[in-house]
């Protein structure tokens, strides 16, 4: 969200501040999953800030057609939708509404009601026709006042339309946002149905071949193959050389003689060769079956991609962005001009809607005039990294040309707890390093294999496969190398084997470890060589990036069984779920999980618990089965209290609610750790391991490994990778509750009670603090907690760190 600069005073919206608004919101075009997320987020905002709420139903055509397609929302209409894929308030083409008349009409109904604020929630097409009707606003309503559809006083009330528009499309073919709502979701499905059909497909020998939507986008099938091992990719961005058939042939024969028991092969259902012919899933079947004889089969994923529940990801982001679109409504003028909500690396901001549509269409004129370089360059950076990444790793074979003069000596271990992504990034590293003619040596069992000697080395066809295996195929401990004399025997373990750099992928305790490396070069010249450190662990508490591989995967593992367990309660009586989620003292994963679950409160260390605090949690429980809401859901993280544990809080619940509700408590445990990497999560793990390789092998050739910025942690911020020297990140960390002292992630905490209806909390908690909340963009903006010990406070000016 946004946020105010250091040192200015918050403005914005305060609470009850759009009691003169009317919000409406509507989705058009293609569904996707985590719209409902995002209506879910907008009319609460909306109804936070005073103003009324409107559902239309049925896209534009529901605005043309009017009557019981426009209706109000109260807060109840959007609760329990949040895990629903699709769209609960429909969607659909309209061909009225390209016609003038069918705008008039729309307008004449939304004037009824007196809506002049509008949410569009779809593609580009659905945008452009909401920034057409705004701009044509004042002459539908001259032209409506003159045929006495409406009077001279109605049309000095709605004399403005704003509007600001959400991408929801599972393509992600829209410029101007990295991600657009629904995307993640339906790289989910994809990875699921490729999962099950590498089972059926090594059983029996075979070749797939999945066709995945995009038209006009190649994000999905890029993706996917990235984050899937496949053999092969056809996008409509990036076509095949001329000779593309002879080229897959030989690749799928190679790789057979090597033992490969199946392939799998991309083709995004808009992909074309380089004369800008149509390429089908047929045609490439055909070139395989007629040249290599193989047992080849295909699979039409289709609407499948559109299906199911939305991820995590996609339920947080449409959250953020309906807050986000509504504060844009508020502070619209009438001179505004039309905006779109979009992601730009870990933050929601408003750019013009226009801008983004015409750098849309220009990716497909540089199509059409096969200006392929430039049409990749326009998707964006990110696409550009993928697209390299896959290039690189989808080699058959290392180069066989001329070996090296010199070939480099480089370790790769894992520290901590395992999680899903580590083997992902094994198998990017492995081959990264391999490819430049390099030796990878793999450490097993961490620090203590280390010691003991437990080291062998990695060969390319070794890490076949690993994309997709949660846990840590090499083996991880909890072991730091400073513990007694773990140093001194690590060293003598770099010289034996001739080590010249070291990856080490896992959680805090890799970070804890690499920085007593680094600190103990004074003492040891055989460490004075490149160290990197990828951030991998669930709990996501490793300073220096603002992700961790494992994170994403465990979010929506626990997000999905939460559903699970809400949905145990459905048709018996009123029911709270007590859950108990892992992180240590980091409060990730309860916070995301809470507001991708729709949860009512997540208690977490970061933000010290009192026993008003719960018993004004009980309070808002009961108001809310009185209103008619069935099932509640409360996370606590599983250090947030000493005293106020699981169970306490759990028969606190029990007694003080047992005239209204009953209570039930579950402890995940390490069912979180478990599963299969998400999406985010292999693709992170390729690409971070792909960056750390080229800067072990650069670091090791230019000879300086004795500086301080050789040992360094490789993050993700925002959307750029940075590698950040350890020895900068130790004034960052407080060592004691292992967790960084600032994170990002605490402003969300606002938006999750907010979307909750904690009806009074933020006067309520301001009151007991001692400050004035002043507006909800300032709650959305930046984080408000700082935590020093067990001491809680609070500023109104700086980011939160936590001391």
């Amino acid at each position: 969200m946004d946020s105010e600069k250091e040192g200015k005073k918050t403005t914005g919206p305060t609470r009850g501040s759009g009691k003169e608004k009317t919000i409406a919101v509507f989705t058009s075009g293609g569904d996707s999953q985590g719209m409902n997320a995002a209506v879910r987020a907008v009319v609460r905002t909306a109804l936070y800030l005073g103003c009324k709420a409107y559902f239309i139903n049925e896209g534009y055509q529901g605005m043309v057609d009017g009557g019981e397609y426009i209706k109000e929302a109260k807060w109840i209409s959007v609760s329990g939708i949040i895990h629903k894929g699709g769209t609960v308030i429909g969607s659909a083409r309209c061909k009225d509404f390209r016609e003038r008349a069918g705008r008039l009409k729309a307008a004449e109904n939304l004037i009824k009601h007196g809506i002049t604020n509008l949410v569009v929630i779809g593609g580009d097409g659905s945008l452009t026709g909401a920034n057409l009707f705004r701009q044509e606003w004042q002459d539908l309503l001259d032209e409506l006042v003159k045929t006495g559809k409406i009077t001279l006083n109605q049309r000095m009330k709605c004399s403005h339309l704003n509007v600001v528009g959400m991408v929801g499309s599972i393509d992600n073919d829209f410029c101007g946002t990295d991600m657009t709502v629904g995307t993640d979701s339906a790289l989910h499905r994809i990875l699921e149905s490729i999962d099950a059909i590498v089972t059926t497909a090594s059983s029996h020998q075979r070749t797939f071949i999945l066709e995945v939507m995009g038209r006009h986008c190649g994000y999905l099938a890029l993706v996917a193959a990235l984050a899937s091992e496949a053999d092969f990719v056809f996008i409509p961005e990036w076509p095949p050389e001329k000779n593309w058939a002879e080229r897959l042939c030989k690749k799928l024969q190679q790789e057979r003689e090597l033992g490969q028991r199946l392939n799998i092969i991309l083709v995004a259902e808009g992909a074309i060769d380089r004369e800008g012919n149509a390429i089908s899933a047929e045609m490439v079947k055909k070139v395989i079956v007629d040249n290599l004889k193989q047992d080849t089969r295909i699979t039409v994923l289709g609407h499948v991609q559109r299906g199911g529940s939305p991820s995590a990801f996609d339920r947080i982001l449409g959250s953020r962005m309906g807050a986000e679109a509504v504060l844009a409504l508020m502070d619209a003028t009438p001179d505004s001009e039309a905006c779109v909500v979009s992601l730009d690396g870990n933050q929601a901001v408003r750019v013009p809607l226009m801008a983004c549509v015409e750098k849309t269409k220009a990716v497909g004129t540089a199509m059409a005039n096969k200006q392929w370089e430039e049409a990749v360059k326009l998707r964006g950076r990110s696409f550009e990294r993928n697209l390299e990444t896959y290039k690189m790793l989808t080699r058959i074979r290392p180069p066989t040309g001329t070996p090296k003069a010199t070939s480099y000596r480089v370790a790769v271990m894992n520290i901590g707890a395992p999680c899903c992504g580590m083997n992902a990034a094994l198998r990017s590293f492995t081959r990264n390093v391999i490819y430049r003619g390099d030796t990878v040596l793999g450490i097993m069992e961490g620090i203590d294999g280390f010691i003991e000697g437990n080291i062998k080395e990695l060969q390319w066809s070794e890490v076949t496969g690993l994309v997709g295996q949660g846990g840590a195929i090499l083996g991880t401990r909890r072991t730091l190398a400073g513990e007694g004399d773990n140093m001194a025997k690590i060293v003598k373990r770099i010289q034996s084997f001739a080590i010249q750099g070291l990856l080490i992928i896992g959680g805090f305790e890799a970070f804890h470890s690499a920085l007593q490396m680094a600190k103990a070069r004074a003492d040891y010249s055989a460490l004075k060589i490149p160290i990197c450190v990828i951030p991998a662990t669930i709990s996501n508490n490793v300073p220096g990036s603002e992700f961790s591989l494992g994170a994403d995967t465990a979010v929506n593992e626990i997000t999905e069984i939460c559903d699970r367990i809400r949905q145990s309660a459905q048709g018996t009586k009123r029911r709270v779920f007590m859950i108990e989620t892992m992180g240590g003292f980091c409060g990730y994963l309860a916070t995301l999980a809470g507001l991708a679950g729709g949860a009512d409160a997540a208690y977490i260390f970061e933000e010290k618990i009192h026993i008003k605090d719960l018993m004004d949690d009980v309070e808002h429980m009961k108001a809310k089965m009185d209103e008619g809401v069935m099932r509640g859901l409360i996370l606590r993280n599983e250090c947030a209290n000493n005293n106020y544990s699981t169970d306490f809080i759990f028969r606190l619940f029990s007694e003080e609610g047992k005239d209204k509700f009953t209570t039930r408590q579950n402890i995940l445990g390490h069912m979180q750790q478990g599963g299969s990497p998400s999406p985010f999560d292999r693709n992170l793990g390729t690409k971070m391991a792909a960056k750390a390789a080229d800067w072990l092998i650069n670091r090791i050739k230019n000879g300086d490994g004795s500086k301080p910025d050789s040992a360094a942690l490789l993050g993700l911020i925002r959307r750029q990778y940075k590698f950040t020297p350890l020895q900068e990140l130790e004034d960052q960390t407080n060592f004691k509750y292992r967790i960084p002292r600032y994170q990002w992630w605490l402003k969300l905490r606002s938006l999750l009670r907010m979307l909750a209806q904690h009806d009074s909390c933020y006067e309520k908690e301001a009151e007991s603090k001692g400050i004035r909340v002043r507006c909800l963009k300032s709650y959305l903006g930046y984080p408000q907690t700082l935590v020093d010990g067990s001491k809680l406070k609070f500023s109104e000016k700086k980011p939160a760190k936590i001391q």
